[in-house]
């Protein structure tokens, strides 16, 4: 793991040009890698756009690796003592299990949601370690012997908002849905008023219906801050880590050594404790409001 560390904050550092720029052509802007190209034809299902951009690429490439680490870390199991790979397939099994699935769900919910909530925290994680990997999954492209190649770039797909809006919009549907299904839908949407309100009457009518609409609210402030967090916090340290690129060629030479630090000290930051925090919280916070549908009195 080490190795890897050191060999992307190398490539990120000592070639910032094939990450972040095409030959010089434009100046150098770190908002320029949200920006989304289509690649290929467009494919538009009535409003919405299905078109593959990198962003797409990067969530097909995550989701090849999360499979290819179930299979190969967990699922291919030898009989005697563990070694190194099954030891670490155990240690994701086991944090999944018992710091994700059994801290936010009733027991009786594990077995059906615990699937989900595993998937999520490796899958997340994936394409967040995916997102610091120098990677030729880029809009800007250079020519070798007339041929276009992609250039070298770091970019997160979990850094734009539709990307982990989407990933919030499934917890947020599932948490309902489960919640109508284990309780049936008047005592679910009930459960929803605070313990001891009086009972509905014209004289409390309007007070317990504002309460209401707050709690409908608070429901979706849910969807908005597990996708907000994720997306502010990927966002925001690739933003600086390209930014300390940028200075390291735009600004005075003295900066480099100040730059080539910085950036290799946040690079690590981001790699090594970031990204497994996010993915741990989402899959964490999903499997709590999960459970807290199924058991609402709690």
């Amino acid at each position: 793991m080490r190795r890897i560390f050191a060999l992307g904050t190398f490539l990120v550092l000592v070639f910032p040009s094939v990450a972040f720029a095409a030959e010089g052509e434009a100046a150098f802007d770190p908002a320029h890698e949200w920006e989304l190209q289509t690649w290929g034809p467009e494919l538009k299902l009535g409003p919405i756009d299905m078109s593959i951009n990198k962003a797409v690429a990067y969530l097909m490439l995550g989701a090849l690796v999360s499979m290819a680490i179930g299979i190969l870390l967990m699922r291919v199991v030898k009989t005697g003592p563990a070694d190194r790979r099954q030891a670490v397939g155990e240690t994701i099994y086991e944090i999944a299990q018992v710091q994700v699935a059994e801290q936010g769900l009733p027991t009786k919910a594990i077995g059906r949601w615990f699937p989900y909530v595993a998937t999520l925290m490796i899958f997340i994680w994936v394409v967040n370690f995916l997102g610091f990997i120098p990677l030729p999954l880029s809009d800007e492209r250079f020519e070798i012997g007339g041929i276009e190649l992609p250039t070298l770039a770091i970019f997160a797909a979990t850094s734009t908002l539709s990307v982990t809006l989407a990933l919030a919009l499934m917890t947020f549907v599932f948490t309902h849905v489960e919640g109508v299904r284990a309780n049936g839908a008047r005592k679910y949407f009930a459960s929803w008023m605070p313990a001891g309100m009086p009972p509905f009457s014209i004289k409390w009518a309007i007070p317990l219906g504002l309460l209401y609409i707050l709690e409908i609210l608070g429901q979706f402030m849910r969807l908005l801050s597990l996708s907000v967090r994720l997306y502010a916090n990927m966002l925001a340290g690739h933003m600086l880590i390209l930014t300390l690129i940028g200075l390291i060629f735009l600004t005075h030479w003295a900066v480099f050594p100040f730059s080539v630090f910085a950036g290799t000290i946040l690079y690590l930051f981001e790699v090594g404790i970031v990204i497994s925090i996010q993915a741990y919280i989402f899959a964490a916070l999903s499997a709590i409001y999960i459970g807290s549908a199924i058991e609402p009195e709690h």
